[in-house]
């Protein structure tokens, strides 16, 4: 093959894809393509399969250079065929298959040869391997699909091989045939690490135009038949230009030039989705109000409209959880052997009716009260007023109820004592603060 001719070849189509993507890139922007695709939508929403075909030069030299047992390299044809599962935006799975000659001379070499050899021809019965497919670079990088990617590869893979050496003195060795340790195989096999980079151009939806270079590292040194330096391996090159078309449904866009922070950027200016913004704040200010309106106590009893079965109960009155007032005890301040006044508050934290272990000391002293006269207690909890009033109402019966419980189980009659829950009623500090909510989230003792 004339290298010439062949370089002329991929420049003369390296410029007309050129062309092509630059059309569609600009029909692109006159015609923007609609998709329901979303940036954590999942891999279900794309296309992720595509195959490709290609075909290139191969050469035994590398583009990073390194040592060679041969001074000059012919340009040969390679071609291969693969197929890709996109898993993610940047990242996908490649299988690739390819075959093709590499040869090279010592035509430049003092006599002509090098090692004893003149010349070498090595055919690639096939060469399999899988790669991993990373993009690093985008251009048009606010599009919500690009027309340019970059990428680079590495992987794993068996090459089958057979080279052809000719010696100094005409002589001919062809392992084709004659590979193996018994000399009866059609070719060597040997594995080989693949890396390379590239470029690719979106021609379509469906079609794009890839220019690739790969360097391949065998695991002998007999890919060219001599083994001359004993500890270096072979290793050739593959530089192609080849197509990939997608695979899949029409309907979906193809993974492979989904930019996701281009989508995020074009979904937040989706005039729909503001839209629901604003009818989600409408939807959250109604539920809002909702709450004020049950949390909402005219007559101060404790007890929400909503649920209050007896409104314009006087102030200080005592009441159910239903709004209307207790048919027994008041509230008084005794003023006997019987005094229950003058006892702290028991506190409690937020959103508990666990007793604390500091209150333990006075409920004991209360304990030793009750049980030393005759005297009932009325055991009256609150609450802050954070949460709806029917919530903070329970929470205060709750609160009430756990002082109870102490007091019986340290030997104190059921009888004597009498509980009441009052929920965010009477508080003894502003609900407005921490502080005073923190004050309100009481219980009080006093003479039933």
């Amino acid at each position: 093959m004339n290298y010439s001719t062949l370089k002329k070849g991929l420049a003369v189509s390296f410029v007309a894809v050129m062309g092509v993507t630059t059309l569609a890139s600009a029909q692109t922007d006159s015609t923007s393509t609609s998709t329901s695709a979303k940036v954590f939508g999942g891999r279900g929403q794309y296309r992720t399969w595509s195959i490709g075909v290609n075909a290139g030069v191969l050469s035994p030299f590398l583009a990073i250079g390194g040592s060679n047992d041969f001074k000059n390299a012919d340009v040969n044809l390679g071609y291969g065929i693969s197929l890709k599962k996109q898993l993610g935006h940047a990242f996908g799975l490649e299988g690739n298959i390819f075959r093709g000659k590499v040869s090279g001379s010592n035509k430049d070499m003092p006599g002509g040869q090098q090692f004893g050899v003149t010349n070498f021809e090595t055919q690639i019965g096939y060469a399999a391997d899988i790669r991993g497919v990373v993009n690093v670079a985008t251009v048009d990088f606010l599009r919500r699909e690009n027309s340019v990617n970059f990428f680079v590869t590495v992987g794993y893979g068996l090459v089958a091989y057979a080279p052809k050496v000719t010696s100094v003195g005409g002589g001919v060795n062809d392992w084709k045939d004659h590979a193996g340790k018994d000399g009866n195989k059609t070719y060597v096999k040997e594995a080989y690490i693949p890396v390379g980079a590239g470029v690719k151009f979106k021609v379509s939806d469906r079609v794009a135009f890839n220019l690739g270079y790969t360097m391949h590292f065998i695991d002998s040194d007999n890919f060219d038949g001599v083994y001359a330096k004993g500890t270096t391996k072979d290793k050739f090159s593959y530089g192609y230009a080849g197509l990939e078309f997608s695979l899949g449904s029409k309907s979906k866009p193809n993974l492979d030039w989904v930019n996701p922070l281009a989508m995020m950027y074009d979904e937040l200016k989706d005039p729909s989705l503001r839209r629901e913004v604003e009818a989600l704040k409408t939807r959250v200010s109604n539920v809002e109000k909702s709450v004020e309106d049950l949390k909402k106590d005219s007559d101060g009893d404790g007890v929400s409209d909503q649920f209050d079965k007896c409104p314009g109960t006087p102030a200080g009155t005592a009441v159910d959880g239903s709004g209307c007032p207790l048919p027994v005890a008041t509230t008084v301040a005794p003023v006997n052997n019987n005094n229950l006044t003058g006892f702290e508050t028991i506190q409690f934290e937020f959103n508990s009716s666990v007793l604390k272990t500091e209150s333990y000391p006075t409920l004991d002293k209360l304990s030793s009260v009750l049980k030393e006269s005759n005297g009932k207690a009325l055991v009256k909890g609150y609450a802050s007023s954070e949460g709806t009033a029917a919530y903070n109402l329970k929470l205060s019966k709750d609160r009430a109820n756990s002082v109870k419980t102490y007091l019986v189980n340290s030997g104190v009659s059921a009888s004597k004592v009498a509980t009441k829950g009052l929920g965010e009623a009477n508080p003894i500090a502003s609900n407005d603060t921490e502080e005073g909510r923190i004050q309100n989230r009481r219980v009080e003792t006093s003479r039933n």
